[in-house]
């Protein structure tokens, strides 16, 4: 199918942007113009992340190229412009995505190899809580952990975003899922998304609970810190962790014997950074090997929507993330605002 047009849509458009004080202020910006192999997206809802409550500190700054004061890593909207060089994708279109940055604005352009089609039967609220945490988790599990059927993996911070995401993904493909969480209810919320078996941490501690049933192949690390150290504890001989998140802290007392003894593997990974054609990459293979998962009957997939809130009320979604009781995801809307 081929774009069907260069709709010039509104020459301004609102934005919530990070003040000097670090404070949400809504404003008015120029609205973007795609570029040829770019889309122009009319953004309805924004999923939220730690990455932005993180860029409002000064501790995640948005790359090269990319609004620096516009924070926003998801979207999900219509399409309402394509660029001369766009195949596949016509005005009109329901999508979501990634960005580097931006997604709290009322429109964003992406290259169109990057969108995604928005399931049939999800509203676009439920959309945009779907790229940041489904493909980063595939990404990391298969892309490059080589999650297989039959595996044991060891998911931490199982009801965040991410968590949540890939215990499901990781159940989808046969393994056992074990997970940590701070909670119980959050573990129990999880019991219905596939996880096999939970654990609360003493003291940060877990390695003795998870190896009690064996070691895991593969560790989706969210937390860093001293939970890095730990997990290598966990892992089988030529296991894997992957490390995703630093909430935990940026430094650990790693293991290295252990390290050596078993051959495990230790790999960061981070999206945002990415050139586009690796971003390409993975997105295309999201929706070769993933999407479908959503819409099938049977075993699916689901985003985890705890919340939404108008864009207006960023303050109040960012208050409610960095408390830590949040069990999926929140998103911010246009609606009303």
């Amino acid at each position: 199918m081929h774009s069907t047009g260069h709709g010039k849509g509104d020459e301004t458009m609102r934005v919530m942007r990070i003040g000097d004080d670090g404070q949400m202020h809504l404003d008015r910006r120029p609205a973007p113009r795609p570029g040829p192999d770019e889309v122009r997206v009319r953004v309805r809802a924004a999923g939220v992340n730690r990455g932005d409550i993180l860029q409002r500190k000064g501790l995640y700054p948005a790359p090269p190229g990319t609004v620096p004061d516009v924070p926003g890593l998801e979207y999900a909207g219509e399409v309402v412009e394509c660029g001369a060089r766009v195949r596949g994708v016509t005005v009109g279109d329901r999508v979501m995505g990634l960005v580097a940055g931006g997604g709290y604005a009322e429109q964003v352009v992406a290259h169109h190899r990057t969108l995604l089609p928005v399931p049939d039967g999800l509203d676009l609220a439920a959309a945009s809580v779907i790229p940041e945490a489904f493909i980063t988790a595939y990404d990391a599990l298969v892309l490059q952990g080589g999650l297989m059927p039959g595996q044991r993996v060891l998911i931490h911070a199982a009801g965040s975003g991410v968590g949540t995401a890939a215990v499901q993904l990781a159940a989808a493909w046969g393994a056992t899922v074990i997970g940590t969480s701070r909670t119980h209810a959050k573990l129990e919320a999880a019991r219905a998304l596939g996880l096999s078996r939970g654990i609360v941490p003493r003291d940060g501690a877990f390695a003795d609970a998870v190896r009690a049933d064996g070691p895991v192949d593969l560790v989706l690390d969210l937390v860093g810190g001293a939970y890095t150290a730990e997990s290598v504890r966990c892992v089988a001989v030529r296991g894997c962790v992957m490390l995703v998140g630093l909430v935990g802290g940026v430094k650990c007392d790693m293991p290295l014997t252990v390290l050596l003894g078993r051959r495990i593997r230790v790999q960061g990974t981070v999206l945002r950074s990415r050139a586009i054609e690796e971003k390409i990459t993975v997105a295309r293979s999201f929706a070769d090997h993933v999407l479908h998962r959503f819409t099938e009957d049977g075993p699916t997939l689901r985003p985890v929507l705890a919340d939404v809130y108008p864009m207006t009320a960023v303050d109040d979604a960012h208050r409610r993330m960095r408390s830590n009781a949040l069990n999926g995801k929140l998103a911010l809307t246009w609606d009303g605002c």
